[in-house]
């Protein structure tokens, strides 16, 4: 029986590396922030004042998927029964119905997580996990009435590996250059839990937002070209909502934490189709996750657009 793994090339952060960068992006934001405390317009292309999802187009990006989860409520065990065309634009869960079963896929159960794959050179720990949406991901209203995709990761009592889940827009899969936002918060932290939002392919990869949920929000980017990996701390802690934008250019990756620009790559651009993967794992460093524990990541919007080109001066 052939196993699938998650097939993802990742150089773990070391803590203490991500430590060191803090300070200066500590500074950076408060050299941002406007003195009044005034709203100021975000500085990527949708130049959104508010969280609110955006939309329509922002500059050369054009809109191409927008959902605020406040439509149909998807209970927990309909992203089930995923193996059908895995990993390709048609992919589908079977468990799914309507809009959801055309415009979401999931990594499908049985599926193995990194920390258990042990794939691409990542060591193998002693508490992985494997993916299982059918157990972990729903989409209803929270107790404000505002819509959310919960992903609620577990380890299960008898201490067996972590339940994990990946979800995936479908209308990001298989796309060039493009911008893509997200807005969320983990609402229950514990130790052992992560996320990597990310884009991979042929040695290239996008991550953000990437880190351990007890830790704080960072950005890679590992060039296609093999050279050293660019990381940008943000200093942000997974707790507290926030909106994080990727705009992913022929000559430039841009990345936004809260409509503040944190940090750009330009070595290595990836010039290929790669899919938009809403990542969660168990984590590749510190504490596992302990049997009976859970954590639970909410998103409550996500748009993603294409890139059309700069506009041209006349």
């Amino acid at each position: 029986m052939t196993v699938h793994t998650h097939r993802r090339p990742r150089r773990r952060l070391l803590p203490a590396a991500l430590a060191l960068a803090l300070s200066s992006v500590s500074f950076l934001f408060a050299w941002l922030m406007p003195a009044s405390g005034a709203a100021a317009p975000s500085q990527d292309a949708c130049r959104t004042v508010g969280d609110s999802m955006p939309r329509g187009d922002c500059g050369p990006f054009r809109q191409v998927f927008a959902e605020d989860f406040n439509g149909d409520v998807v209970p927990l065990g309909s992203f089930s029964d995923c193996d059908h065309h895995a990993d390709t634009k048609d992919a589908y869960c079977g468990g799914l119905r309507g809009t959801y079963r055309d415009e979401w896929w999931a990594y499908p159960s049985s599926w193995q997580d990194t920390a258990t794959s042990g794939a691409d050179g990542n060591a193998v720990r002693s508490v992985g996990g494997t993916y299982h949406p059918e157990d972990t991901v729903s989409v209803g209203p929270a107790e404000s009435g505002d819509g959310r995709m919960s992903i609620r990761m577990w380890r299960p009592e008898d201490g067996g590996p972590v339940h994990a889940a990946a979800v995936v827009p479908k209308k990001a899969m298989g796309q060039t250059y493009g911008k893509f936002s997200e807005r969320f918060r983990v609402v229950k932290a514990a130790p052992g839990y992560k996320s990597a939002h990310l884009w991979y392919g042929n040695g290239c990869e996008i991550d953000y937002p990437e880190q351990n949920w007890t830790d704080t929000i960072t950005a890679f980017t590992h060039p296609c070209d093999g050279g050293q990996q660019d990381m940008f701390a943000t200093g942000a802690r997974w707790t507290d909502w926030h909106t994080t934008s990727v705009e992913w250019t022929p000559d430039e990756i841009r990345y936004y934490l809260d409509g503040v620009l944190i940090g750009s790559s330009t070595r290595g651009v990836p010039s290929e189709p790669l899919s938009w993967v809403l990542q969660n794992e168990s984590a590749l460093y510190g504490p596992p996750a302990a049997p009976g524990s859970s954590a639970q990541l909410d998103i409550t919007w996500v748009a993603a657009y294409v890139y059309e080109g700069e506009p041209q001066e006349s």
